[in-house]
């Protein structure tokens, strides 16, 4: 019998695709519903991933530190996460819309009075159909899904200067490596993180109009 030396192929990892500012903004404006927009736009300012979005509580919001507790994110890890000024007048804006007594995006099926008694958070398929429906009637052409939003938020922090170091941290990334492949995106130069997070979202007009 011979033996056929098997050779493994190299390890491969594709970039993933990254919208723009503008695109994010476009993208997160153009989706239907004002609970799925706000959701998104705290999944952007403060790349989050799609869980650790929808299990967000009143409680984890500290407006005092500027800081959000996101518990048990990926391997079970607690992380601290800053909170842009815009991002915490957002979601006290919505919270008073529905003023669920535990969760920042109650299930309530569009209904303020359901939303209020709600025990379990937005559903994943909604926010996932959500994203895809605006990427389409934006006119994005680039492979987007929920993921995109948290790829996006590290990447212009690079390109507004934040070290990957600080991103990694916030990120609750483990590995440096996993934070390092954003440095293929963009170049940076070091710079303070929570100033250039507030630059991130200072100019992020929000719609709030019901269509």
């Amino acid at each position: 019998m011979e033996w056929v030396e098997i050779i493994k192929p190299p390890n491969s990892r594709s970039l993933p695709d990254v919208p723009t500012r503008e695109e994010v903004q476009r993208l997160i404006n153009s989706v239907y519903r004002l609970r799925y927009r706000v959701y998104f736009f705290a999944l952007y300012s403060m790349g989050l991933r799609l869980g650790e979005g929808l299990a967000l509580e009143i409680g984890d919001i500290d407006a005092a530190q500027k800081r959000v507790h996101v518990r048990q994110g990926k391997g079970g890890k607690d992380r601290y996460v800053p909170l842009p000024d815009a991002t915490l007048q957002h979601l006290r804006r919505f919270w008073s819309s529905h003023r669920n007594p535990r969760l920042l995006f109650p299930n309530g099926c569009g209904n303020e009075a359901s939303a209020r008694t709600a025990t379990s958070p937005m559903d994943r398929g909604g926010v996932q159909a959500a994203i895809k429906a605006a990427r389409i009637s934006c006119g994005i052409h680039k492979h987007l899904t929920v993921h995109s939003l948290r790829h996006a938020y590290a990447t212009h922090l690079l390109e507004l200067g934040v070290d990957l170091r600080s991103i990694q941290v916030v990120l609750g990334h483990q590995k440096p490596e996993t934070t390092a492949r954003y440095a293929h995106l963009t170049e940076v130069n070091r710079q303070q993180a929570r100033d250039r997070i507030e630059d991130l979202v200072a100019g992020f007009a929000l719609r709030w109009e019901e269509i």
